[in-house]
């Protein structure tokens, strides 16, 4: 059988980076992903370019509430076998992603897996500029390594975990990721699947520390109890906290 997928695309005046991210979706190579548009009230060419699209698309218009909200939005849309997000300044690396990926989940039988992405900074691929571990839990548990745009998931495990905490602002993938794996490890596959886009106002400064926090709280929402456990997790955060003070204040 086939595996369909959903690939969902949430707005709100993306029209700078939209075109690289549907070109990257339009020519997947297989049968056409289902693709679905969430939008949060774009006033820009955003919905144009959207309506411009040359094949069916499904769209949710004037979506409101944050991104976790429109995540969950565009998963009760969907009607794939396989989920995954791209965000509209993000884009997949090839035209092979999606059979890259099919190919994984058929030979594996695993229900979601993730590879690695790219940084695109002006006009540039960069790699990453970290390694990542070998996947376990306990090594996500110290820190998010999975990269949302290179994340595939099964649709009825989604389901199965109630999509985002829209309670959250930052970390709502990496709490999912850690939802996700109480139920089932995922394939971890090596190689760069999507690029995702940094540029000015990607992440300020505000944000960053804010991030850092909200990370935190996940973490020892799925941590152990263990007081020893807990005690290292405040100690990681406050290493990493510092070094990001450092680094925001640092003169060019």
């Amino acid at each position: 059988m086939t595996t369909r997928f959903s690939i969902i695309t949430c707005t709100l005046n993306s029209q700078p980076y939209l075109t690289d991210s549907i070109a990257s979706v339009l020519r997947q190579s297989g049968p056409p992903p289902e693709y679905i548009f969430v939008d949060g009230g774009s006033t820009d060419g955003t919905l144009a370019t959207i309506e411009a699209i040359p094949r069916e698309v499904k769209l949710a218009l004037n979506v409101r509430g944050g991104i976790s909200m429109a995540m969950n939005c565009g998963l009760e849309m969907a009607t794939g076998d396989i989920v995954a997000y791209l965000h509209s300044d993000d884009f997949y690396l090839h035209d092979e992603v999606l059979s890259t990926v099919a190919q994984a989940f058929d030979s594996s039988g695993c229900r979601w897996l993730f590879g690695r992405s790219m940084r695109a900074i002006h006009g540039q691929l960069l790699p990453e500029n970290y390694q990542a571990p070998p996947y376990s839990r306990q090594q996500l548990l110290r820190g998010n390594f999975i990269p949302h745009p290179a994340t595939f998931v099964e649709r009825a495990l989604l389901l199965e975990v109630g999509g985002f905490d829209t309670t959250l602002r930052y970390a709502m993938d990496y709490d999912l990721w850690l939802k996700l794996a109480e139920l089932a490890d995922p394939m971890q596959i090596g190689m760069p699947l999507a690029a995702f886009r940094e540029h000015a106002g990607s992440l300020s400064t505000r944000n960053r520390l804010a991030a850092m926090h909200e990370d935190l709280q996940v973490r020892l929402s799925h941590a152990s109890p263990n007081p020893l456990t807990r005690a290292m997790h405040l100690l990681r955060y406050g290493v990493r906290r510092q070094r990001a003070l450092q680094s925001l204040t640092r003169k060019p």
